[in-house]
């Protein structure tokens, strides 16, 4: 037995880190969330706060309502984006596409509706977001390219 054969053989028997399944386990977490919450755009199936929103927040979401931006656009996106996550496509991609909904999610709760219980969700999923950036970087390190040049 050589030593490049026993080296691989008790790399093979030592257990795998636990902490490798991590971006697994939060892209699902975060396609399952934005599933979910895109569906609910669509069916209304959560049950509506008790408390109705700020006016500022209530003139809002009237108007995205009133549009279709709302439900054809942020809720479309959000189940488009939290197939792909569940599916383990196009995940740069996803990433990508979501990333100004929660932006929207965040501005939302902070100036039009603060409640610190409302707002945890879009924290949660923008912690979600920056992990799964973090470790799929590699594949964003392009677009970071300072003076880039058509091809």
């Amino acid at each position: 037995m050589t030593a490049e054969t026993s080296s691989s053989q008790v790399s093979q028997m030592q257990p795998k880190p636990p902490k490798r399944y991590l971006p697994m386990i939060a892209r699902i977490l975060m396609g399952l969330g934005f599933l979910v919450f895109g569906l609910n755009g669509f069916f209304q199936f959560m049950p509506q706060p008790k408390t109705p929103p700020p006016q500022p927040a209530m003139d809002f979401i009237g108007a995205l309502m009133k549009t279709g931006y709302l439900m054809k656009l942020v809720s479309g996106t959000q189940v488009v984006v939290g197939a792909l996550l569940l599916l383990n496509l196009f995940v740069p991609l996803a990433l990508l596409l979501i990333a100004p909904v929660l932006v929207n999610i965040i501005a939302f709760h902070l100036y039009l509706a603060p409640a610190p219980a409302a707002i945890m969700p879009g924290f949660i999923f923008a912690a979600l977001e920056l992990y799964l950036a973090w470790a799929y970087r590699s594949y964003f390190a392009p677009a970071l390219t300072p003076v880039a040049k058509p091809s």
